[in-house]
């Protein structure tokens, strides 16, 4: 295993986000690395030095000026005598120091004093994750070598408050920390098969005209290339679309939504289905051969449709269903309620809704703003670039599945 035998020095910062450095140590020992704890003063104030040592198994460092840990000048020790210093929660505070290069207690002096690969897990409020400051700070760090995880959108300690800015969760964290000492290439969805479905489908009325729905395509092909970034075998099914296929992925491209359904289907067998098409509800039932003409004072032709397959329905009832379904919803009105409907009734773990009226946009634009409607609540995410969803996305997937 990747942290098997590794020495983590946990610096933990005064954030609510504390509490989940309990549960962090827990998953990093299960691992087969060993923890040492570091607090700073507000950090105690959320969880205490007694439930951090018991869990680490190991003596907490709190104080610059201790008479016994400075003996030997501690800080400098405790500050190379480790493999990777992981900072959890990193405040915005925590990190102004860093990138000032401030070291008024012992959590900023000994991260003055490392040589050792850092990751910092930021947790703060979105305004405060959001201002001017602390990005200079972030893109500082950065630039220094610092390796971040996070932080997360979602929702916030305080009540009504929402956004990014949430600490990514321990496996998450885990996972991160797994990829610094492989050298970024740890693949926590390796091994994994997925299939995507991007774009929209033409409904053929006759060889020149046909149905179709606006979908650019952006934003499946977005998520295919996210969890392949992520080490998943990712097959993509695309309809008509005018970008480029992502890089490693296997891409079928098809027209129609039968097409689509056939394509997913031979598919299978899969662990993740994330069915983001827009594909047209409604087909010509019987397509012309020939271009439908018009001609001077005959009455407009009649146009008799059927149904379409449903897809994720199908995938979601399917006798080989993937661990994970995940559907979206583009919807004009009624965006919530639509969407916990269409979850019960497709057979689906989650649904990512967004709204599409005309005036947001997204219909063909750059960025998204969803609601993740799952069985045990709604989660609603801030406007991001459609980049940035499907790697929040990729991310809760790959942490999902390591739960099933």
């Amino acid at each position: 295993m990747a942290l098997s035998g590794k020495r983590i020095l946990l610096i933990i910062s005064g954030g609510i986000a504390a509490y989940k450095s309990l549960d962090l140590i827990r998953r990093l020992r299960e691992r087969g690395a060993s923890v040492r704890p570091v607090m700073t003063k507000g950090a105690q104030e959320f969880v205490t030095p007694l439930a951090v040592g018991a869990l680490a198994a190991d003596h907490v460092f709190v104080d610059l000026f201790s008479r016994q840990d400075e003996q030997d000048i501690g800080h400098i020790r405790l500050a190379r005598d480790c493999d990777l210093v992981l900072i959890a929660p990193a405040t915005a505070d925590l990190m102004a120091k860093m990138a000032n290069g401030l070291a008024d207690d012992l959590a900023s002096t000994l991260l003055l004093a490392t040589d050792k690969p850092v990751l910092a897990a930021p947790a703060m409020n979105p305004r405060m994750w959001a201002h001017p400051a602390t990005r200079r700070n972030a893109a500082t760090l950065r630039a220094d070598g610092v390796h971040f995880v996070g932080p997360m959108a979602g929702e916030m300690a305080e009540g009504g408050e929402a956004g990014l800015g949430r600490m990514a969760e321990p496996l998450e964290i885990v996972a991160a920390t797994e990829a610094v000492f492989e050298g970024g290439r740890h693949k926590p969805l390796a091994g994994r098969k997925a299939i995507v479905t991007s774009g929209p489908t033409h409904e053929p009325i006759d060889p020149v005209r046909y149905i179709a729905n606006r979908s650019s395509g952006r934003q499946g092909h977005a998520i295919a290339a996210a969890l392949a970034k992520l080490g998943a075998d990712v097959t993509l099914v695309s309809g008509p679309v005018t970008i480029p296929d992502p890089i490693g992925v296997n891409v079928v491209h098809v027209e129609r939504a039968e097409e689509m359904r056939d394509a997913v289907l031979a598919a299978l067998p899969a662990d993740i289905a994330v069915m983001v098409a827009a594909v047209a509800d409604w087909r010509v039932a019987s397509a012309a051969d020939q271009k439908l003409k018009k001609h001077p004072g005959e009455s407009i032709p009649t146009l008799a449709l059927t149904e379409n397959p449903d897809i994720l329905k199908t995938v979601g009832h399917h006798t080989m269903r993937p661990k994970l379904v995940i559907g979206f919803a583009a919807e004009t009105q009624d965006v919530e309620s639509n969407a916990k409907a269409k979850l019960e009734r497709k057979g689906a773990d989650m649904i990512v809704a967004n709204d599409v009226s005309p005036a947001t946009g997204i219909m063909g634009g750059s960025r998204n703003s969803v609601k993740l409607i799952r069985h045990d609540g709604v989660e609603q995410w801030p406007d991001l670039a459609k980049e940035e969803v499907a790697e929040r996305l990729a991310a809760l997937i790959a942490e999902k599945l390591r739960l099933i």
